[in-house]
């Protein structure tokens, strides 16, 4: 942190070093990406508010994309590895010295060990090195948990007592972090990419009604396994098909197959690769265009009639630009979200049939003016917690500043 005059002698605003962990300005998924943007957004705003500039360290995954805000002040520290912290070779914790202030926000659903013990690990050693370091740690808002093993619950809980402050981004995490004895330490506000910057868009046809469907290549292949691995009750690409069919008939509509994860090195991973095969099947479907950066492809959905869509950030996108939206939820963070908004269109993939979730999509698209206003009314509740948030980032940094 800086705090010094400059060689004339008048006095120069104080600057926060604040370090971004788990965060990425050139994901290839671009929910991490929304929530870096937002992120960075909501802290620039903070500052201000105290008359005070950041600057930021990310570390987190690297992609083949860059959407750095422009006027923003980044260094990107060398990408996050496990096997360099072990052998001591990693420049982590030297950099997480620089910082006043760190931010970690899990990728916005990673802080869990279903993962896995390895990315578990990994996770708690990003916290832990951070602690070490003596800087504050604040984890932003994600969903936490769950934590199936009794280890992992101790090392968890024991990590996040430590923290400065944890935030939850939906109900179900905090009533996790109840079952854990941690409540009086958390605060429950929302997803920061409700606050992601976007222009409005054009409809991109006028005169027709404009569909999104956001396909997650993910669920179209099965899962990372292949084999149905995030144990849905209904057939997803199944379900993609008779969307399509059903809209495809209609002269007056027009359906946009829209990608939000687009890693070039995990085909079962890449949206592109499922609509790819759907828009052989279905040409009067159109691909939305490539989108390079979280920002632009809200400003795509922003100009849409209706939407659903598997991808949690492509639906908040959708949602916190007022556009009718059905989301296909595959876990919990979906759930617990959308009913923090007091939002009850949501087709459950782990509970619903194919049937039931086609027609309750369809219903929505059929009541989407009636959808708006609920949008709306979860639109105000989302700017409340967003704004909770931000108040409290704005204190931390407060107390940063030298008096």
């Amino acid at each position: 942190m800086m705090d010094n005059t400059n060689p004339g002698g008048e006095s120069v605003r104080n600057v926060l070093t604040v370090g971004l962990i788990w965060h990425s300005v050139s994901s290839d998924n671009l929910g991490v990406g929304a929530l870096t943007e937002s992120q960075i957004a909501l802290c620039r705003r903070a500052a201000q508010a105290i008359g005070c500039q950041v600057k930021f360290v990310i570390f987190g995954t690297e992609g083949r994309l860059s959407y750095v805000p422009e006027g923003t002040e980044i260094s990107i520290a060398a990408r996050l590895s496990l096997k360099q912290l072990v052998l001591g070779r990693s420049d982590y914790p030297a950099r997480i010295s620089e910082c006043d202030v760190v931010l970690d926000i899990g990728e916005g659903d990673s802080f869990t060990d279903i993962y896995g013990v390895q990315r578990f690990i990994f996770l708690i050693a990003s916290k832990i090195i951070v602690l070490a370091q003596g800087r504050r740690l604040v984890l932003s808002p994600q969903t936490i948990g769950p934590f199936d093993h009794w280890y992992s619950r101790w090392i968890a809980r024991s990590v996040m007592k430590r923290c400065e402050k944890v935030f939850v981004r939906d109900g179900l995490s905090a009533e996790y972090m109840r079952s854990l004895g941690l409540l009086d330490h958390v605060e429950e506000v929302i997803d920061v990419a409700f606050a992601l910057p976007y222009s409005r868009g054009v409809a991109p046809e006028p005169g027709r009604i404009n569909i999104g469907l956001n396909v997650s290549g993910l669920l179209f292949s099965g899962g990372y396994t292949g084999n149905n691995q995030f144990g849905l009750t209904i057939d997803y690409p199944t379900l993609m098909r008779k969307l399509l069919a059903a809209w495809s008939q209609d002269a007056r509509y027009r359906v946009w197959l829209i990608a939000h994860v687009v890693p070039d090195q995990l085909p079962r991973d890449d949206d592109r690769v499922a609509i790819e095969v759907l828009v052989k099947e279905f040409p009067e479907a159109r691909r939305a265009p490539d989108f390079t950066s979280p920002g632009q492809a809200k400003t795509f959905i922003s100009a849409l009639d209706f939407m659903t869509g598997a991808r949690m950030h492509a639906c908040i996108a959708a949602f916190s630009s007022g556009v009718p939206v059905v989301p296909v939820a595959y876990s919990r963070k979906f759930n617990g979200l959308f009913s923090s908004l007091e939002y009850r269109w949501i087709s459950d993939g782990r509970s619903q049939t194919t049937e039931e979730s086609l027609d309750l999509i369809l219903e929505g698209f059929a009541r989407r003016e009636e959808l708006a206003d609920l949008v709306a009314h979860g639109n105000a509740i989302a700017q409340h917690r967003l704004d909770r948030y931000r108040d409290s980032l704005t204190s931390t940094f407060k107390s940063l500043i030298p008096v």
